[in-house]
């Protein structure tokens, strides 16, 4: 026992000593250190618990290197089985653990090769855990790369842990990670008539928070089923602001390769409910946007969709698509609602343009019908302005960074 607890103690000496906080710092920064790299805020909590993790590949502890281009980093689920915590299994969002699964596919359970430990998919038959699976735990890390969009599916993912853990008396421990689209708070807020697992909560498109004050906020405002509250500790990123820069290290899902998709994401994520790729199937997704419906001479910029790592079978296969070319547009600091309200006034069969998937991104009818009805951009905005206002001032309870 005595030279387990020494072993233990070097090894936390060696991780502490090693991490660091992410590759986005710039030099003369104080840099940014995300949860998981404070371990010593966080690793006498699960000392002699029965631990499970909601993880996939964005869940690591950074290592210190010379150069953010050679930024290393180690699993979180090894660092702490090395460390000695009990951990009992590994709980997969959407993508999967490894995170190489299509946007939307079914992931399947299963047991990681490394470790030997048990992978339970929370985006397979049950969304939401059964309560037989936490029943041998005292504590649930979660510790996923969020991107700051309501449709990230994420987030849903976090509800139905809370729930279930609350249920249980299962703490849930949250080792927060910052929001690369944490810099402005945009679109319409969702009518909870249309509920789903691209949305599940009443904030708007682009909300503004982290994963740690998104699941206060989750739990003040009672929007677990029947009111119940879990018990949620926090391990908050050091040294980080909501307007601060963070280009995230690692890909958080397969089509967002880069900062240019991550911050595009919100404002083409919408073009998934229509008949327009965003360039799945291409090298550059979340990046173009382009259909076989809009005519070639009103757009220059061209790609054909294959199948693809993360985009097994894409919209508009094998087809030429014609549309735009993002890559060099400034960085957004509001949603881009010109892109789709071009698109569908190009559109030459605007009756195909819009699919039943457009109201569970968007949260509501009133946009499809503002586009269809010729609205501007400008005005579309000015519909969200009540709402949003009314959100902010909820979000300001809940925020644990300027």
């Amino acid at each position: 026992m005595k030279f387990k607890f020494i072993k233990n103690t070097v090894l936390l000496f060696v991780v502490v000593f090693l991490s660091c906080g992410n590759r986005s710092a710039k030099q003369n920064e104080v840099e940014i250190v995300v949860g998981a790299n404070q371990l010593e805020l966080y690793l006498p909590m699960l000392q002699g618990k029965n631990v499970g993790i909601v993880a996939n590949q964005t869940s690591v502890i950074f290592k210190k290197t010379t150069t953010s281009a050679t930024k290393q980093h180690t699993h979180l689920v090894d660092s702490l089985l090395n460390l000695g915590i009990a951990v009992k299994k590994v709980f997969a969002p959407e993508h999967g653990y490894r995170g190489i699964a299509d946007a939307g596919e079914y992931v399947k359970d299963g047991v990681d090769i490394k470790t030997g430990l048990p992978i339970v998919s929370l985006y397979g038959a049950n969304r939401k855990p059964d309560p037989k699976i936490l029943s041998d735990l005292d504590v649930v890390v979660f510790d996923v790369q969020d991107v700051g969009a309501r449709f990230y599916t994420f987030t849903s993912t976090l509800h139905y842990m809370m729930e279930t853990c609350a249920n249980l008396g299962v703490t849930v421990l949250i080792l927060d990670r910052p929001n690369p689209n944490g810099h402005y708070i945009d679109g319409p807020v969702l009518n909870l008539q249309h509920k789903s697992f691209v949305g599940m909560h009443p904030v708007p498109v682009v909300h503004g928070m982290t994963v740690g004050e998104y699941a206060k906020m989750i739990n003040g405002e009672k929007w677990l089923k029947n009111g119940v509250q879990c018990t949620l500790k926090i391990v908050p990123v050091a040294n980080y602001h909501h307007k601060k820069t963070y280009d995230l290290p690692i890909k958080p899902s397969p089509n967002l390769s880069n900062a240019k998709a991550v911050n595009l994401y919100p404002s083409l994520c919408f073009f998934e409910g229509t008949n327009v790729s965003v360039g799945r199937g291409t090298e550059i997704q979340f990046q173009i946007f382009g259909s076989p419906f809009l005519d070639e001479k009103q757009f220059d910029f061209s790609f054909v969709p294959k199948p693809h790592f993360g985009a097994k079978n894409p919209k508009n296969k094998n087809l030429v698509c014609h549309g735009k070319d993002l890559r060099n547009t400034d960085v957004l600091k509001q949603l881009n609602l010109e892109w789709l309200i071009e698109a569908y006034q190009k559109t030459a069969n605007k009756t195909t343009f819009f699919n039943s998937f457009f109201t569970k991104l968007a949260g509501q009818t009133e946009l499809q019908k503002q586009i269809e009805d010729g609205w501007t951009a400008s005005k579309i905005r000015s519909s969200w302005y009540k709402d949003l206002e009314k959100f902010k001032k909820i979000r300001a309870n809940y925020l644990l960074y300027p």
